[in-house]
């Protein structure tokens, strides 16, 4: 071993010593270790058979769930379950890694899609899971077309790596690739083909450019889509959904391959998260039974449907970050069969995406149909958060403005109704989750 390797190693374990000592998760061990060997993941990440979770909704809770399922089949899992998906949390997440009985070295790693490519330079994953590509902080990674480049150009350094994509998205069918590749879907009832919502990108076709129809359409540009003109359509599925058993507002049932499962987070969206990690699992040849005991193990992770108390209210903390993940969330809490309050906190900081227009794009039109007696605007664009709510028509004299997430905290604790949700943007999210924890309501996340 190198002795900048062996520095790195011991600075970034001195560190996490001390950092889990004081109760604090942190990207700082892996800074640190990469400060001294710029290349550590090379060695650390040796010998792991690894499992890449990208894109832009799911990661979170695709990972949570497939390494649910895998450590049923082969115990102990290496992963990174706060989301820290940039190459300081990856290095963090692997010099904290704990030895697996069994032997096996299996890594289940949710990675941030511009950093994919610098981080594949340094690990070999097995399998890169694809779940979806939509607008998302365009200061970031631009449009659609170029974070999906990106992602290839990540599993690229990994050619022999199979990419087991969303093949619902016509994007992952758009462009030949280096891998091989399997696709996961809804393969459900099938109607005449229309056209999607007037309001979704990402449906024209890669051939030539006319707009695609769908036989079935999930949401956004998801679903079983064909080019009227040239033919282009969806490619066959290796994994597919075949019946949606019941979905509610705290938990889905579904058939997937044959097979009866149910998942203990509520949504449409969130059943796409659970059918990729049936593929994952399906692929490695994990067994029904260990799947369905992972999915009975299952949890919402991290302010995905997080729920906790707040005085005597029963509360879900949903993270959303762009105008399709809001849609879906909105219309998994109007699954709820009681009144709720809502609150929806919105930031700008960098790891938000600096423009918030999309919040104009995403429906809190739906509001409307929902039992809300109450709702609070927070965080650092609480003003404009407020302003959207009040023109979707919800009566202005309900919306109360807080800029400090302890005031949001407050006028949930003394609100009459017993349940809230909590809508956040990121930051907003993990100063919330701050918040909650100092109070003992949720854990913290430590790496």
């Amino acid at each position: 071993m190198k002795v900048k390797t062996f520095l790195g190693l011991a600075a970034g374990k001195s560190a996490h010593f001390i950092l889990r000592r004081l109760g604090r998760g942190s990207t700082y061990p892996g800074s640190l270790a990469l400060k001294f060997d710029k290349d550590i993941l090379d060695t650390i990440a040796k010998d792991y058979e690894i499992v890449v979770v990208t894109g832009t909704n799911g990661k979170t809770l695709t990972t949570a769930l497939t390494v649910g399922i895998l450590k049923e089949a082969f115990g102990e899992v290496v992963t990174n379950p706060s989301g820290a998906n940039m190459i300081t949390g990856i290095v963090s997440t692997f010099l904290t890694a704990k030895k697996a009985k069994s032997g096996k070295k299996i890594a289940v790693l949710e990675i941030d899609e511009a950093s994919l490519p610098k981080i594949t330079k340094y690990i070999t994953p097995s399998l890169f899971v694809f779940t979806n590509i939509f607008r998302d902080q365009m200061d970031r990674y631009g449009e659609i077309y170029t974070t999906y480049q990106m992602i290839l150009d990540g599993a690229a350094n990994a050619p022999q790596a199979t990419i087991l994509a969303n093949g619902d998205s016509p994007l992952f069918h758009s462009k030949e690739v280096v891998n091989p590749v399997k696709y996961y879907g809804f393969d459900t009832e099938k109607q005449k083909p229309h056209l999607a919502h007037y309001n979704t990108e990402g449906i024209l076709c890669p051939n030539c450019q006319n707009i695609l129809k769908y036989q079935l359409n999930t949401y956004a540009n998801l679903g079983d889509y064909i080019c009227e003109d040239c033919g282009f359509h969806r490619p066959d599925l290796d994994y597919k959904l075949t019946e949606l058993t019941k979905i509610s507002n705290t938990s889905s049932e579904f058939i997937i391959d044959g097979q009866a499962y149910k998942i203990n987070v509520g949504g449409l969206y969130n059943i796409y998260n659970a059918l990729a990690a049936v593929s994952v699992a399906e692929f490695f040849g994990v067994t029904p039974e260990q799947i369905k005991a992972g999915f009975d193990k299952s949890r919402a992770v991290f302010g995905r449907q997080e729920t906790f108390q707040i005085g005597n209210k029963s509360c879900t903390l949903v993270l959303i970050k762009n105008p399709v993940g809001a849609s879906q969330a909105l219309d998994m809490i109007r699954l709820a069969p009681y009144p709720f309050t809502l609150s929806v906190l919105l930031n700008a900081n960098y790891a938000d995406g600096i423009d918030t227009s999309w919040i104009w794009d995403a429906n809190f039109e739906s509001i409307l149909e929902m039992n809300i007696p109450q709702i609070f605007a927070g965080g650092v664009r609480y003003s404009e958060i407020a302003r959207r709510l009040r023109v979707t028509g919800y009566e202005e004299t309900k919306i109360t403005e807080a800029p400090l997430l302890t005031d949001i905290m407050k006028l949930i604790e003394k609100q009459d109704c017993e349940h809230a949700y909590i809508l956040a943007t990121y930051t907003a999210m993990l100063e919330f989750r701050e918040i909650l924890a100092s109070r003992h309501a949720v854990g913290k996340e430590m790496i």
